[in-house]
């Protein structure tokens, strides 16, 4: 085996979106955050080598986190990712981290979790990995609830994941954080930055993400009460709230595709009428019709006008055909296209509602007509 055990949930042609493990640990740590973020997002969760179902072969004494960020790219470049979010917790954020000062054209976005640009010095890790490669790893084991989690709250998958994990490779990862330090590379950061610190975390302080939040140019700091080490797992909701926020352009980027497809002035006169009633909803649309639906790449903008053409007809909606037409207009379907469209819809949904569709299409196109 020469990639990295992964799990991929969501939609092959949703923006992609790494997701990065602590030492020790699976990808099972992500277990209740990414099927949600899988909503909207091709959704790649990676083990480490030697962790979870990674071989341990994948690395050896002396690695690098470089040579991790390597192992990860090459797993994005074997299911054709060019460019992809990432976010990363421990180690896993100290390889996005690397990523983004080394390979920034492979990052849309960066989110850091309960990790740090240091991680207090070489000798902690290489008396761990000394340890590792002694005794194994039974005894790290039964302390990682110390380690990981505030309060009395536990993950048995983890625990046993960490139990089982391969000790040569965990030994190897524990070099690369010995070896890790990229405090003076910080300030190169472009990528859009989230930095996310758990509050009662022993491992990496809130102290080691505000140093970062700090260095990194118009990055944003979270500090998550009661989180300890692993974040994702004690505290769910909040991290996934803070990735959505961070990732999720969908919004943005809707409004735009929004106005580019319908018109500013269609646009602007929606978001007049807007009310504390129905914002809400109109941030649906944005987010999820224009930011997810209509960006999609799998078809052009003209299927796509075809295609809701074809469904409003369908259903009677000839308010929205006549903005629709006058969308597809904007987008390069001709009068005799559209007509086509129409006499099609009349074989599929029934002769009176095509005549009804190509009285308002008319209208519309007259109306084009007297614009000219």
């Amino acid at each position: 085996m020469t990639l990295l055990n992964h799990h991929a949930e969501g939609s092959a042609s949703a923006p992609p979106l790494l997701l990065g493990p602590s030492l020790g640990t699976s990808y099972a740590l992500w277990d209740a955050v990414a099927p949600e973020l899988s909503i909207s997002h091709r959704v790649v969760r990676w083990d480490l080598p030697g962790h979870g179902g990674s071989a341990a072969g994948l690395i050896e004494a002396g690695a690098t986190v470089a040579d991790l960020a390597a192992l990860v790219l090459a797993l994005a470049d074997s299911l054709g990712i060019e460019r992809f979010a990432y976010a990363g917790v421990s180690l896993g954020g100290a390889v996005g981290l690397h990523l983004a000062v080394h390979r920034p054209e492979r990052l849309s976005s960066l989110a850091v979790i309960c990790s740090s640009a240091h991680f207090n010095g070489s000798r902690p890790w290489e008396e761990r990995a000394a340890l590792v490669r002694r005794e194994g790893l039974a005894g790290l084991a039964e302390n990682a609830d110390a380690r990981w989690f505030a309060g009395d709250f536990t993950m048995p998958r983890l625990i046993r994941d960490h139990r089982d994990a391969d000790p040569e490779a965990y030994a190897a990862c524990c070099d690369a954080l010995a070896a890790f330090d990229l405090r003076d590379r910080l300030a190169e950061i472009a990528v859009p930055t989230l930095l996310v610190a758990g509050r009662e975390d022993p491992a990496t302080p809130p102290a080691h993400l505000r140093e970062i939040a700090d260095a990194v140019p118009h990055a944003t700091l979270v500090e998550l009460p009661g989180a300890s080490h692993l974040a994702p797992a004690q505290c769910p909701e909040a991290v996934l709230t803070a990735l959505r926020a961070h990732i999720d352009q969908g919004a943005p980027r809707g409004m735009a595709v929004r106005r580019e497809v319908l018109g500013d002035a269609h646009v602007d006169r929606a978001q007049a009428r807007q009310t504390p009633f129905t914002a809400r909803f109109q941030d649906f649309i944005s987010r999820y019709a224009w930011g997810e639906i209509w960006t999609d790449p799998t078809l052009s903008r003209r299927e796509r006008s075809m295609i809701t053409l074809t469904a409003l007809v369908a259903h009677g909606h000839y308010d929205e055909l006549a903005m629709h037409v006058r969308a597809a207009r904007r987008g390069g379907l001709t009068p005799e296209e559209i007509g086509a469209v129409l006499l099609q819809t009349a074989v599929y949904c029934g002769v009176p509602a095509a005549n009804s569709a190509f009285a308002t299409a008319q209208r519309v196109l007259a109306e084009e007509e007297d614009t000219v």
